[in-house]
Order: structure tokens, then sequence, then C-alpha cells
């Protein structure tokens, strides 16, 4: 694969057999030729003008009680890991200065993390995803994109193939990035292809509130750190909305670290009193925006970025991942 823009590699683990297993993509692949009003199923969403598939009109596959998770060892489960979301966290808890001891602290902190994860979840097929690095669709939407996101220290940069290799060589498990996306789209496009399938439970480790939309999927959001599972009721405590309008939810309030800009002059509460008053943010705009008041007029006057605001927060799940079921299968 080519050298990304930080100067790693994506290395996935090669699959001899590739052609006697069924592809990550070749439901996305199929689903592109078909003449289909579900938006999961078409190379465009509802709410894009960027071809990006949309979260928000396909039906939920059953998600399994974690009662049966824990009993059926036997059930197929996948597990997806949001790789420097679980590295950048373990590195920046140790408080000493840049240097190369804490890099190789926090890349032995790293694999043993994700060696608990294995354990505790006991899946049948795992994924490590990592941003390639660079801009990203994102970026060609709003060049302000995480303009104030403090930069990945070289040293801790420089280490991740190393990281990456050491994740396959020990525990098994392929590491993905991909050009032009996030690791947060990759692991989106993973787990909606694998529960279209309804191959078993998908378990996301991550504590980005982003992926928590595809709870609506039947996938399952795990924080590794507290630990605890963030579910429905999670959402609904932190966000005071359901999981459905949690991307309406930041597109409302925006987003600091991310630097998407939401509406200003709304804020948190704000942006739950106005979902939970009207459900969702076009009618928050259509309806809200028509009533007397300033918060009216912010609306008014900023619809057309609470809407760029949705647009940036969406997962894209047409990503091409280029690897067979099989490759992403872990030792018995």
């Amino acid at each position: 694969m080519p050298e990304d823009a930080l100067g790693h590699r994506a290395l996935c683990r090669a699959d001899a057999d590739a052609d006697s297993y069924v592809n990550v993509d070749a439901d996305a692949d199929a689903d592109a030729d078909t003449d289909t009003d579900t938006a999961t199923k078409t190379r465009r969403c509802c709410k894009s003008d960027l071809g990006i598939a949309c979260l928000q009109c396909a039906e939920p596959p059953h998600n399994p009680p974690m009662s049966d998770l824990q009993a059926n060892e036997v059930l197929p489960r996948l597990l997806l890991i949001d790789g420097l979301n679980l590295v950048r966290r373990i590195y920046e808890a140790n408080g000493e200065p840049e240097s190369t001891e804490k890099v190789e602290l926090a890349m032995r902190n790293s694999i043993a993390s994700l060696r608990r994860a294995l354990d505790e979840h006991r899946p049948s097929h795992a994924l490590a995803a990592f941003d390639y690095g660079g801009p990203t669709w994102r970026h060609a939407l709003y060049p302000r994109y995480r303009e104030k996101r403090a930069p990945m220290p070289v040293i801790l940069r420089e280490a991740l193939p190393e990281l990456y290799r050491q994740i396959d060589a020990q525990l098994g498990i392929c590491c993905v990035s991909i050009a032009d996306v996030e690791a947060d789209d990759v692991i989106a496009a993973v787990a909606l292809r694998w529960q279209a399938r309804a191959l078993g439970p998908a378990i996301i480790l991550s504590t980005d509130k982003d992926l928590c939309q595809l709870l609506q999927h039947g996938c399952l959001v795990r924080d590794h750190f507290k630990p605890e599972w963030r579910d429905a009721a999670w959402v609904e405590r932190r966000f005071g909305v359901p999981i459905a309008a949690l991307g309406d939810w930041l597109a409302l309030a925006g987003d600091d670290s991310d630097d998407i800009p939401g509406v200003r002059g709304i804020g948190p509460k704000a942006a739950t009193r106005l979902l939970q008053a009207y459900g969702d943010l076009d009618r928050v705009l259509r309806e809200g925006g028509a009533l007397q008041g300033a918060e009216a007029r912010r609306l008014r006057e900023q619809s057309a970025q609470a809407r760029l605001s949705r647009q940036l927060v969406e997962l894209k799940t047409d990503v091409a991942i280029g690897l067979t079921w099989n490759a992403l299968k872990l030792s018995a």
C-alpha cells in the first residue's frame, strides 16, 4: 500500500484464499447497482450532496441482549477498534515530557489494553481503524474542520507503523487506514456491512460520541476506559435526545473537538429543548425558525450552517475497505 500523509502504511494481513470468502465490500458493491430507496443501499445520502451513504434510513437489525452475548461464546462477533482514540488517550494520560520512553510505554500499554479487550469481548473477527492523515472529505466540505485541534506529537506519529506491526503480530488484529476518510468512517462502513449480513453483534471500542449514531443500527458501543456500555439510555442521559436525533443535536450545538460550527447561540441545552419540541433538525429549522425572537432569527440566519454541520457529523458508509471477512478473522 502507498505511504500515507503521515509516513506510515496501512497494514493488512495478506489473504491467500481471498477468492474463497465474501469480501467486506461485496455488499456495498452489489447495493450500488440496486434500484432502492434505502439510503444505506445507495451512493447518495438524503441529507448530503457528496454521495455519502446515510445512517438514518435503514432498518436496524436485531441487537442481542448483553446477557446473550456473555452466554453464547460461539456467536460470531466483530470488534471494531477506534485505534487513535485508544492510543492517544493512553499516551496523553502520561503527564511526562515527550520522550522515546514515553512513546514506548504508550505502545506497550496500548497492546495490553487491546489484549484486555479481546479477553473481555472474545470476538471472532476484529479490525483496528486508524486515521490515514492529511485532509479528508470533511476538509473539502469545510476547510476549517479540526483547524484548532493540536497535531499529534511527531515522536508518537513516527512510532505508529511499528505499532501497527505489533498489533498484527502479537494480537492478530488487522490495522486499516484509508485516504480521504477518518477511522470513524471505516468503522461505520464495516459495521453496517457486518450487520446487514446478520453475522452477529458488532462491538465498537471508542469514546467518540459520533460513533453512538451506529447504535440505531444495532451496533454496540463500549467505552473501554470507564468501562461502560454507551447505549440508548446513555445517549438520553448525556444529550437528552434519542439516538436517531444525536446527529441533529450535534448539528445544532456544534462540536468544539472537531471545530464543527453548529448554530452560534444555540448551546447544548437549547439543542436538546428544540429537538424535544420538534423532533429533528428539518422541523427545528422549518417550524422553530418561523417563530419570533432571537433564537428563531439565529435558526433562520444560520440554517445553511446547521445543515453543513449535519453533513460533517454524518458517517460515510460507502468506503471501499479492500478486505475479506476472512482477513479479519482471529485465530482460535
